[in-house]
C-alpha cells in the first residue's frame, strides 16, 4: 500500500501542473510569468521541508538541508521544472518534488546526516525558448555559454532581456556555479520516458548511462519545376530525395541492433505548392546511441548514405551539426548504491540506459552522477497522456529516501 510520501508527491505534481501558460495545454517555459510562479511555489515547499531556499542567478530553485554540522559537502538531488509545450506533468517535476518530500520526511523525524542535502530545480532543461538545452545545470556546472544570452525567442526577445524582466541579472550568471569540492554526488529521479520498465513489469530501474546525441540539419537542393510538364526521368525533386534519405536513416537504425535510434522530427519543402516540384527541402536528424564511438560511427555512415542518394539524384547536399552531447556514464560506485536501495525496498534490480537527455549531462563536469527511473504508463512522455501511477511514485520515493539515508561518499566506499 502506498505511503504518505506517494500521496504528497502526486498531490503536488497536480498543483504544480495547474501553473501553465494556458489551462488547456501545459506549458511552463523558461523566464515566463508562470515559470516564476512555479519557482515561488517550489521554494515554499522547500522551506516547509526544513530547507533554506533561494532562487539562484539563472533561475534555478535551490534548497539546502544542513547535515550534522554546518557547511558540509552535499549530496545534490534534483531535476527540472520547465516543460515542453503541450507537456505531461511528470517529466522533471517528479524528481524534484520527490526529493523535496524525502527531505521533508527526514526533517519530520529530526534526522540529520553526515553530509548536507541540496535539492535543485533546474530552470531550463528542455531548451524550448532559446533553442539551447540544460541552461540551468550548465550554469551550476560552470559551463554556461554566455553567447546564449544573445539568442532570441519567437517574439524577438533575447535571453538577456527576458532575464532582466524576470528579475535576474544576466551579468551575474557565474554566481550560480558550484565547485566540485562542494558536491559529493548528483542523483536524479526521473520518469523513464520509455516503455521498458512497463514491459518488464517493474516500478523502478537503475540507469547505466545517459545516451549522447548528435543533431544535424540537412538541406537538399534540386530544381523546382512544373508538376505537369517536367517528365519523371528529368526531375531533380528534393522532396523525394529527402524521403529516400529518411527511409535510409530508419532502415539503418532498425538493423543496427546495438541500441541506436534515429529520428527525423522536422521537414520543410519549398516552394510548398501542390503543382510545383519541390526544389529545396530541409530536415533534421537526431541520432542517439549508448556510446559515443557507436553514435559517431553511425552519424558518419548515415551522412555517407545521404550523400550517395543526393549524388544519384543530382541534388546538392548540405549537412551541419547543430547539437552534440557526449554520453554520460553513471558512476559505478554510485550506481551500486542506487541498486542496493532498490533491492532494499524489495524490488528486482534492473539496469537500463537513458535515451533521453538529462541535467546529469551537465552535472558530470563537477560531480559523479546517477539516476533512478520510475515507470511511466506506455512509455509516453512530452505529451498530455504522460502518467505515473501513485504506487510507482511512492516506490520511487521510498527507494530515493533509502538511498539518501544509506549514502556513503566515494572516498568512504573506496577506503
Amino acid at each position: 500500500m502506498p505511503s504518505l510520501l506517494g500521496e504528497e508527491i502526486v498531490a503536488r505534481i497536480n498543483e504544480l501542473a495547474a501553473i501553465s501558460e494556458t489551462p488547456e495545454h501545459l506549458a511552463r517555459i523558461y523566464l515566463t510569468p508562470e515559470h516564476r510562479k512555479a519557482a515561488d511555489l517550489l521554494l515554499s515547499w522547500m522551506r516547509e521541508a526544513g530547507m533554506s531556499a533561494h532562487l539562484d542567478a539563472i533561475g534555478n530553485v535551490c534548497g539546502r538541508y544542513e547535515g550534522e554540522a554546518p557547511d558540509l559537502p552535499c549530496l545534490m538531488l534534483g531535476s527540472h521544472y520547465d516543460t515542453v509545450r503541450d507537456a505531461g506533468k511528470w517529466d522533471g517535476p517528479l524528481g524534484l518534488i520527490t526529493a523535496i518530500s524525502c527531505v521533508a520526511d527526514l526533517n519530520r523525524r529530526g534526522r540529520r546526516l553526515p553530509f548536507a542535502i541540496e535539492v535543485t530545480g533546474f530552470a531550463d532543461e528542455e531548451g524550448v525558448r532559446f533553442a539551447s538545452t540544460l541552461l540551468g545545470s550548465r550554469a551550476v556546472a560552470g559551463t554556461f555559454d554566455e553567447s546564449v544570452l544573445n539568442a532570441h525567442d519567437h517574439a524577438g526577445i533575447s535571453m538577456r532581456e527576458a532575464m532582466i524582466a524576470f528579475g535576474l541579472n544576466p551579468d551575474h550568471i557565474g554566481a550560480a556555479a558550484r565547485a566540485r569540492r562542494e558536491l559529493l554526488a548528483y542523483v536524479e529521479l526521473h520518469i523513464e520516458q520509455g516503455p521498458v520498465l512497463e514491459e518488464k513489469e517493474l516500478p523502478v530501474g537503475v540507469v547505466t548511462a545517459i545516451a549522447g546525441a548528435t543533431r544535424l540539419a540537412a538541406k537538399l537542393t534540386g530544381m523546382a519545376g512544373h508538376a505537369g510538364t517536367v517528365p519523371m526521368g528529368l526531375r531533380r525533386d528534393a522532396l523525394t530525395g529527402a524521403a529516400e534519405s529518411i527511409t535510409a536513416i530508419e532502415e539503418f537504425c532498425k538493423t543496427d541492433g546495438g541500441g541506436l535510434v534515429g529520428t527525423v522530427g522536422y521537414i520543410d519543402a519549398l516552394p510548398g505548392a501542390t503543382n510545383v516540384i519541390p526544389g529545396k527541402v530541409s530536415f533534421t536528424i537526431d541520432i542517439r546511441a549508448p556510446t559515443d564511438m557507436h553514435r559517431k560511427r553511425a552519424v558518419a555512415d548515415i551522412v555517407r548514405r545521404i550523400e550517395a542518394i543526393a549524388k544519384r539524384r543530382t541534388l546538392a547536399l548540405q549537412v551541419d551539426v547543430t547539437h552534440e552531447n557526449r554520453t554520460v556514464p553513471c558512476a559505478p560506485w554510485l550506481k551500486e548504491q542506487v541498486a542496493e536501495a532498490v533491492a532494499g525496498e524489495g524490488f528486482p534490480v534492473f539496469e537500463l540506459p537513458s535515451g533521453a537527455g538529462h541535467d546529469g549531462m551537465a552535472m558530470i563536469d563537477i560531480a559523479d552522477v546517477a539516476m533512478l527511473f520510475v515507470r511511466c504508463r506506455a512509455g509516453i512522455s512530452h505529451h498530455p497522456d504522460e502518467h505515473v501511477e501513485l504506487a510507482d511514485a511512492d516506490a520511487g520515493a521510498r527507494v530515493l529516501l533509502r538511498l539518501i539515508e544509506n549514502f556513503w561518499p566515494r572516498e568512504m566506499v573506496q577506503s
